[in-house]
């Protein structure tokens, strides 16, 4: 069974044990999370499509960690003004791991 979900903007492609980063959630790790924007659903027969989204399904996750990732450098210049800037930014991520997808 997968399914195609959507969360912080994005659309994932999850199947169940699938261990994804998603943009932050609220919960501590260890935490269980229910996703209700499912776009698609299949794997048993047809697909399933929503308009926009499939009613009467959600999928259960499960809060691995909270975290940080890699820092990114932000560097502006413009030339023959004397003016640089440099910054540097790490984007909060949530790590799920997909426990069950269904009713």
């Amino acid at each position: 069974m997968y399914a195609v979900i959507k969360t912080g903007g994005k659309q994932y492609l999850v199947n169940e044990g699938s261990v994804i980063k998603v943009e932050k959630l609220e919960g501590d790790a260890g935490s269980q999370v229910d996703l209700s924007d499912i776009l698609m659903i299949g794997g048993d027969g047809a697909p399933k499509f929503g308009t926009p989204v499939v009613d009467g399904v959600k999928v259960s996750a499960k809060i691995v960690k909270q975290g940080k990732a890699k820092k990114i450098l932000v560097y502006k210049k413009k030339r023959r003004k004397g003016y640089e800037k440099l910054r540097g930014h790490r984007q909060h991520f949530t790590e799920l791991k997909i426990t069950k997808i269904g009713a």
